[in-house]
């Protein structure tokens, strides 16, 4: 128990982030699979969305001739048996209905003759037919109940017949029986073709349109009724581009008549395909923006424990810091209390400790400080004209006793020409210089020589410390300015520091419009420059 434990310790932000990975990625999965069959049902939804466009009109249609046809031609078959037109003449008049050109019975009751009457509007009377062509259509028509009546076929019930045989006579037919179901006549209707182009498919259609598309006017299709000549008997718009058309024929009366939805806007596939890319998009965006929100959210984590543990680290390293100066000028200073020192050269070189480890105290306890104003916003340059070669000389004269002690060489590189005075804080470059010396010092490994320079360049004046010791990756070069970081050398536990040095020299360069360079390889050294543009800050 006690390794995973320590795994989920080492891991914790990789485990909560793949615990909140893995649900959005099945919450995607899932959404994919319900947009794919959203699609699948967008289409059919659409397509059957123009095909109950089709069915409103033809239902509109075959009740208007279908209700109107029972309503008129429901003949009492007692009018025909007592031959009583004028009852049935009154019966349409009653019953008069628009749509029909004309309204007729075929009378079967005398076996030796069939007779047809016309119904007359103006007399409100049956007339006898003449012979012409619309008389023949209905003989034609009327034959098979003929058939019927000769034979005394029983029909039971009667119903509508549309027969469409003449195309200029379209006509619905009713047979009347009598009491036993014997076929006696026939009482029909011709339809007016005009009408129904002119007046019922405009009004139909419009009314269905208007229903169907109330919500998006914009969306209305065009609609077309193309007759069994494949010419337009109606059209209610005209489009230049047609993406695509649905069509049926009208069922029960006027089969020959086509009626068509075309649309210029995108078929239901292309609809549904939109439809899908869109929300697959906005799906796409918010697992985006979860994720990001989850990678932020660990990345901020991910600093703030690196940044704890630095810490952790720096106070570490500051308690062995100064422990180390503090037990050192204890020692010495008893040595001298209890008078076991009674030479004066001893008397001088433990002097000499405590006031190397005394500065060393005191640069750390600065930096400390510094630190602490810098984090606060409240770190102030006091900026005045100033000598940088006599600064450059005291932080070198300061540090001496430290190096010769250490056994370190250090090898000054004057400039060759002389240096104008810039104006900086005198106090914060020599802490600079003080802590990139330092650093040399750390990381100089076995090597014991570091170089120092001072030159001018251009409209600059440029300062570095070059050491031979251990050297930065490339991959670390650009972290070692960061607060509490450290080079993670195999050796980097035994170097003494607290990771804010070079922190330090970033900001005070920063602050005095500078810059500073880093030049290093593993094992080969590194040597750090300062830049400061005299044009600046002269």
């Amino acid at each position: 128990m006690t390794p995973f434990r320590t795994f989920l310790k080492r891991h914790v932000l990789w485990v909560g982030f793949i615990a909140a990975f893995l649900p959005l990625l099945a919450l995607m999965a899932l959404q994919y699979n319900s947009l794919v069959k959203l699609e699948a049902a967008s289409a059919l939804a659409g397509e059957a969305y123009l095909k109950n466009f089709l069915e409103g009109v033809f239902d509109r249609v075959l009740y208007f001739y279908r209700g109107n046809s029972e309503r008129v031609l429901s003949v009492p078959s007692s009018y025909l048996i007592q031959g009583n037109n004028h009852k049935i003449a009154w019966h349409f008049r009653k019953k008069e209905v628009e749509g029909a050109s004309r309204l007729f019975v075929m009378d079967y009751t005398d076996p030796g003759q069939d007779r047809l009457w016309y119904y007359d509007a103006a007399s409100i009377s049956m007339l006898p037919a003449n012979r012409q062509p619309e008389s023949r259509s209905v003989f034609v028509a009327c034959a098979p109940f003929q058939l019927m009546s000769r034979k005394g076929t029983s029909l039971e019930p009667p119903t509508l017949v549309v027969d469409e045989k003449d195309a200029d006579n379209y006509m619905i037919l009713y047979p009347i029986t009598d009491e036993d179901f014997q076929v006696v006549g026939v009482a029909g209707m011709v339809i007016n073709m005009a009408y129904f182009r002119t007046r019922l498919l405009p009004e139909v259609i419009g009314e269905t349109l208007d229903k169907y598309f109330r919500d998006d006017p914009e969306l209305k299709p065009v609609v077309k009724v193309i007759d069994p000549l494949d010419e337009v008997a109606y059209e209610s718009d005209w489009l230049p581009d047609v993406a695509y058309g649905v069509s049926r024929y009208f069922p029960w009366v006027f089969s020959h008549y086509r009626l068509v939805v075309q649309s210029g806007y995108a078929t239901p596939e292309q609809w549904a395909r939109s439809n899908f890319i869109v929300n697959l998009s906005l799906s796409g965006l918010l697992a985006a923006v979860l994720l990001g929100g989850i990678g932020l959210a660990f990345r901020t984590v991910s600093k703030e424990l690196k940044l704890s543990e630095m810490k952790s680290d720096f106070v570490s390293n500051v308690s062995h810091e100064l422990r180390t100066p503090v037990a050192s000028i204890r020692v010495f200073g008893e040595f001298m209390r209890l008078g076991r020192v009674t030479d004066g050269e001893k008397c001088e070189e433990y002097g000499e400790y405590i006031e190397t480890e005394s500065r060393r105290l005191t640069q750390l306890l600065n930096n400390i400080l510094d630190f602490s104003k810098i984090e606060s916003g409240a770190k102030t340059y006091s900026i005045e004209p100033c000598d940088l070669r006599g600064v450059l000389a005291e932080v070198l004269k300061t540090m001496e006793i430290q190096h010769r002690h250490s056994g370190f060489n250090i090898h000054y590189e004057e400039p060759a020409e002389d240096l104008p005075a810039v104006r900086i804080d005198c106090e914060a470059i020599a802490q600079a210089i003080h802590n990139l010396l330092d650093n040399a010092v750390k990381y100089s490994g076995d090597s014991r020589d570091i170089s120092v320079g001072l030159r001018r360049e251009g409209d600059q004046v440029v300062f570095w410390v070059e050491d031979q010791g251990v050297g930065i990756s490339r991959s670390e070069q650009k972290k070692i300015f960061e607060r509490f970081h450290r080079v993670p050398t195999g050796a980097v536990h035994n170097v003494k520091g607290s990771g804010l040095g070079l922190s330090i020299v970033h900001h005070v360069v920063t602050a005095h419009h500078g810059e500073i360079r880093v030049k290093s390889e593993p094992g080969r050294g590194s040597r750090f420059s300062i830049f400061l543009p005299i044009n600046e800050v002269t």
